[in-house]
Parts: structure tokens; C-alpha cells; sequence
């Protein structure tokens, strides 16, 4: 991999990623930075935890006009979390250049967020439907910007803001550059980028090689009654530093938590049913390790990046392979390795073979203690069978004549001539054919 002095950054971003702890490219860094600079539509395609967000943050800065008191970039993304996590990176990237930076989503005081719009902000991170709500109010002015990056594009898609991302990029200058960093490229991703993008550039990362090397995966066979303490059992064996447990529902992550609070775990939930305020709280307990487990939807699956994750559950099993994917991503992050677990029940293992036929390997299956016994019985039993077998065989079997050990028989005790046993009879006459006859 490539250091970003190689790739011709400037000393002031350099010093700022020195002092983040960040020397060298990854992957997708190092394909998607040279196609950003070169000023034409980029798709990139690479699973979560790649670093895609400082794939588009460097380039797009360096050829921001810090003079210019107008909205140049446009990053849009599905949630608030990622929403937040990129704008916590773009704020202390932007302090290299001398940008201004302004997260918009929704669950804040939109009369602040107006206030912040008149100090004319340059870069502007947030969510389809709180852009578009300024966009309508005209508060938000994005006509002199000319470069959009769609970030997390298969998950906007799925929640249904493909309309609201059209309106988006219409909005924008006729000269526009896009980018549009997807984990997959579904149908409606695809109809997005032939529509607005000029001969887009491609850069892919293989899900598989940034998935597996660096977590440990297992599968648990489960059921419903018995999940519950074997997620109690598996903490208790792991000790995990930090811990996430995903969850279908919001239903079943506020009982698992409520459970998981009674047995004196520090836990807490996060779901779209807690406010701004309440899940910016519960992410800093969780980031500072207040809480050791964190139990959540598929909100949490993409676009949070938590330091020091060390395990993931799947309490639930997801239900397709980008799910599983970006849940599990949540650990072995930036190189750090993790360990995935994923409860099964019996009624699972067609939805777990289509995940691993997905991520092209099949996932180890760890036996609980009970299935190791019956294992371990059953072994025993065929053993007993076998021996019980061999004793019956050995109390039928004929016995020999006395003759039977005399040195030099070659006939073992058995009379060849015997009627009962014709082919012995035939074979000792083939034998008696070479031989000379008897003189009386």
C-alpha cells in the first residue's frame, strides 16, 4: 500500500492525518483518489470499514476554494449516524484548508441549522429528506455546486430516496461531478448512475478479502427458548471490551437489552426509536466504554465507526448478505482483528448457506457443550453395537476339529471334501490334478 506523501498530499492535510494516526492508503483510497483528482463521475464499489470516507473528503478539499463564500460540495448519505461520523471527519480534515463544514439531518432545530447556513458553509454533509426540506424553504443554496458525492447509495436506495436524491442532483450545477460509493449495485443504483453520470470511472473492491481476513466467524446453533443464555454464556466466556448484538426489530432489541440489564450486564439500545439526542448519548457511553454491550437494529450496521469493537452478534440472522456484511464489519476495523458470531436455528440454514454462498465461504459451526455429549453418546453407543456385534459373531462361528492347530494342515481344521461347502470340494480337486497317482 501507498503512503499519502507518495500520492502527493499536501504537508498541511499530511500533518493532519499524522496527527489522526493515519500514514498509509487503503485499498480503495489508493484506486479512488487518483479518479476523484482527475475530475470525472466515479462509481466506486467497496463494503463498509474501507475507508471510503477519506476517499472522497481529500481529494474534493484540495480543489475547494476556501475564498469563495458558497456551497461547492454536496455529500449525501441515508442516516444521521453517517451523517455525523463524516462530518466529525471532514471538520478536523477541514481545518488543513480552511473550509467550513455543516451537517444537516433531521431531529435538530431546523431554525439553527439556518443560522448556521447564513455563515455560508462550503462542504454540507446530510440526509436526503433535511436537505431538501432547506432546499424547499430556501435556506440552502446548492446551484454553484459542482461536485455531489452519493455515499452509501444501495442503502438510499432501499429506503426509498431514490426521488429525493433525483431532485438533488437536478438542483446542482449543469457542470457536476459525481461520485457514488456503493456496497452493491442494484437495479435502481445502476438506473441512477446511466441517468446522471458521464462515462463514469470505476474502482471495485472485493467484499470477500476485506470481510474474512480479519474476523473470526461462527455460527451457533440455536433455539428461540435457549438464545438468550447462550448470548449471556458466549460474553461471559469472551469477555468481549466492546460488544454489538443486532437485532430484527425494535421490539426485540428493547427486550434483549431489558434482559440483559436484569442479569447486571452495562447495556443500552439503539434504535429509530430513541431521539437525536438520546442516540448521540448512548454512542459516546458506548465510545467511551461506559457500556460494554450495545444492543441495535440494522441501523447501526453501516456507517458507524467505533474504535475497539472486539465482538459482533448476530442475534437475529440478517436477511441477505450485504446485511451480514456490514454487520459484521462493525469489528476487525482498520486492520484490528474481530470474532462474528451468528445464532441459527433450525429453520436458518437455507437464508446461512445463501450468505455463504454470498461471501464465497462456508462459516465454522461451533457445538455447544450439549451437542458435543450427544456426539460424544452416540460415538459410545456404535462403539458398544460394534463390540456387542463381534462377541454374537465369535459365539456363532463353528468350531474346529482337533486338527485344526497341528503343525503342517494346510486344511485348518476344515474337511474340503465337506458337501456343504462344494467350491472347497472343487478347489481341492483342481489342486489333486498335478499330482501322482498312488501306487496299490
Amino acid at each position: 500500500m501507498k503512503s499519502f506523501s507518495e500520492m502527493n498530499v499536501s504537508e498541511a492535510a499530511l500533518a493532519k492525518l499524522r496527527r489522526l494516526g493515519i500514514d498509509t492508503a487503503t485499498p480503495v483510497q489508493e484506486k479512488a483518489i487518483p479518479l476523484v483528482r482527475s475530475g470525472a463521475d466515479v462509481i466506486v464499489q467497496a463494503p463498509t470499514g474501507t475507508g471510503k470516507t477519506l476517499a472522497f473528503l481529500l481529494p474534493l478539499m484540495e480543489k475547494m476554494k476556501a475564498h469563495v463564500d458558497e456551497a461547492q460540495v454536496l455529500i449525501v448519505t441515508p442516516t444521521r449516524e453517517l451523517t455525523l461520523q463524516i462530518a466529525k471527519v471532514a471538520r478536523s480534515l477541514a481545518e488543513a484548508f480552511s473550509l467550513r463544514t455543516l451537517a444537516l439531518y433531521g431531529g435538530q432545530d431546523i431554525e439553527r441549522q439556518k443560522d448556521k447556513l447564513r455563515r455560508h458553509p462550503q462542504l454540507i454533509i446530510g440526509t436526503p429528506g433535511r436537505l431538501l426540506d432547506h432546499l424547499r424553504r430556501k435556506t440552502l443554496r446548492i446551484s454553484q455546486a459542482n461536485r455531489v458525492v452519493l455515499d452509501e447509495a444501495d442503502e438510499m436506495m432501499k429506503r426509498g430516496f431514490f426521488e429525493d436524491v433525483e431532485q438533488l442532483v437536478a438542483s446542482l450545477a449543469p457542470d457536476r461531478q459525481i461520485l457514488l460509493f456503493s456496497a452493491t449495485m442494484p437495479e435502481r443504483v445502476r438506473v441512477l448512475a446511466h441517468r446522471y453520470m458521464r462515462l463514469p470511472q470505476e474502482a471495485k473492491i472485493e467484499a470477500e478479502h476485506i470481510t474474512l481476513d480479519t474476523i473470526a466467524q461462527t455460527v451457533v446453533d440455536t433455539t428461540e427458548e435457549t438464545k438468550l443464555d447462550k448470548l449471556c454464556r458466549i460474553i461471559n466466556e469472551k469477555q468481549p471490551y466492546l460488544m454489538m448484538v443486532f437485532c430484527m426489530t425494535r421490539q426485540r432489541v428493547h427486550k434483549v437489552t431489558m434482559d440483559l440489564a436484569k442479569r447486571g450486564y452495562l447495556v443500552d439500545e439503539l434504535s429509530g426509536d430513541l431521539t437525536q439526542v438520546q442516540r448521540t448519548l448512548v454512542l459516546k457511553r458506548f465510545r467511551t466504554a461506559e457500556l460494554q454491550i450495545l444492543v441495535t437494529t440494522d441501523i447501526a450496521a453501516r456507517g458507524l465507526d467505533i474504535e475497539g469493537v472486539t465482538h459482533v452478534v448476530n442475534y437475529d440472522i440478517p436477511r441477505t448478505t450485504e446485511d451480514y456484511i456490514h454487520r459484521i464489519g462493525r469489528t476487525g476495523r482498520a486492520g484490528k482483528t474481530g470474532e462474528a458470531i451468528t445464532f441459527v436455528n433450525a429453520r436458518q440454514y437455507d437464508q446461512l448457506r445463501r450468505i455463504e454462498a454470498g461471501i464465497k465461504s462456508r462459516i465454522a459451526k461451533q457445538r455447544s457443550t450439549r451437542s458435543r455429549e450427544q456426539a460424544k453418546a452416540r460415538a459410545e453407543a456404535r462403539a458398544k453395537a460394534l463390540r456387542e456385534r463381534a462377541e454374537e459373531k465369535k459365539k456363532e462361528a463353528r468350531p474346529l476339529s482337533k486338527y485344526a492347530n497341528r503343525k503342517g494342515a494346510e486344511h485348518k481344521g476344515r474337511n474340503p471334501r465337506s458337501r456343504r461347502n462344494p467350491g472347497a470340494r472343487f478347489e481341492a480337486k483342481e489342486r489333486g490334478k498335478g499330482r501322482p497317482k498312488k501306487k496299490r
